[in-house]
């Protein structure tokens, strides 16, 4: 079965949005899989690496993980968008 992928050949909607808010945050890829590691998800620098690469596709689990860690919605992570109940 052939995986998905954006019109652009993209494998997943978040790379660019996870740069932003890594660097907003002033995290390194090696700081925010270490504060992925301590909030119980198993994602190592080498993750981070492939998905803002667009290498690699992102799992639901990775989803919240991120959204938990940089305490944002699932909008503003996939389409970079604040969502006006996060203020």
């Amino acid at each position: 079965m052939p995986k998905p992928q954006t019109k652009t050949g993209q494998k997943n909607l978040i790379s660019a949005n996870l740069v932003e808010l890594r660097k907003r945050h002033r995290y390194s890829q090696r700081i925010l899989a270490y504060k992925l590691q301590l909030a119980g998800y198993d994602m190592d620098k080498n993750v981070i690496t492939r998905i803002e690469t667009n290498k690699r596709y992102v799992t639901d689990i990775e989803l919240k993980a991120l959204c938990e860690v940089f305490d944002v919605s699932y909008e503003e992570l996939i389409d970079g968008k604040r969502s006006s109940e996060k203020n």
